[in-house]
Formats: C-alpha cells, sequence, structure tokens
C-alpha cells in the first residue's frame, strides 16, 4: 500500500468537503443541462428567469441588480444573460419607475410560459435528484444556507 500524500490534510477523497461538493455539484448541474436541453435554455438563463417570475411576486420593479443578488450571478454575467434573453423574447426592459440610472426587467408573457415550464421541469427533477436525502433534505438545506450566510 502506497503512503498517503502529505500534500493532503485528508487521507480519503471522501473525506474533502469542498472535492465532494464539486462531485455533486457537477452530476446535479449535467442534469440540469439535459433538463433545460428540451426548451433551448441554459442554467444561467432558468435561474435569472426562475428568480425574475420570483422576486416579480415580491416587488414592483425588478433590476438587474435585484437579479444579480437574488441569484448570486455577478452583475456582468447577468447582464450578458439578461441582454440572450431579450433576443430570445424571454424579457423585456423598460425605464424604472423611480430610480432613472436602472432598468427594470419584466418577463413576456411566452417569458412567463416558458419559466413556468422550465420550474416544473427543474422542480421534478431536483425531486429526483435529492429524492436519496429522504427526510434529512431540510437538514440538507440548512447546511446550505449556513454556507450561503457564511460566505455573505
Amino acid at each position: 500500500m502506497k503512503k498517503p500524500d502529505k500534500a493532503f490534510s485528508v487521507k480519503q477523497a471522501e473525506d474533502s468537503s469542498g472535492f465532494l461538493l464539486w462531485q455533486v455539484t457537477t452530476l446535479w448541474q449535467r442534469g440540469i443541462k439535459k433538463a433545460l436541453d428540451q426548451i433551448d435554455l441554459t442554467h444561467p438563463q432558468f435561474v435569472v428567469l426562475a428568480s425574475l417570475l420570483w422576486l416579480s411576486k415580491q416587488q414592483q420593479s425588478v433590476t438587474q441588480i435585484d437579479l444579480s443578488l437574488h441569484s448570486k450571478i455577478d452583475p456582468m454575467t447577468t447582464s450578458t444573460i439578461i441582454r440572450t434573453l431579450e433576443r430570445k423574447e424571454l424579457i423585456k426592459r423598460r425605464e424604472h419607475d423611480t430610480d432613472t440610472r436602472a432598468k427594470a426587467v419584466g418577463l413576456t408573457s411566452y417569458g412567463t410560459k416558458t419559466t413556468r415550464q422550465a420550474v416544473k421541469i427543474i422542480e421534478k427533477f431536483d425531486a429526483q435528484f435529492f429524492e436519496s436525502l429522504g427526510n434529512r433534505s431540510k437538514s440538507f438545506n440548512s447546511s446550505l444556507l449556513t454556507l450561503l450566510k457564511s460566505s455573505s
């Protein structure tokens, strides 16, 4: 048996939380991509659309910065995604009601229909993917929220 490499603080790769998170994330993203291919959306496009639908139910106007903060996608990438979604006629931008420097972002009727369809696809995929967690899903989500809050 070979000696463990001193470069690592863990004895087995499975003892590394970061490596495990990487592996699970990679599998999950691969499945998400396959699920969204059927409606010609990328995962980041879906996240922006779903965030826009969600935030539109919570507030009067949604800006690009609102979407960036909610989704944790950096502002420049959010802007690029928004331009692509505009070309696909899924969203529209207009003057913000109160902030002259900002643009409000909204779903088109086609965008709303597509987003609702995508949410159903992703919720079904997520239910299947995370099914093995069983009644531990709330604890898993709580742990993820802890990591999100400590990284903000």
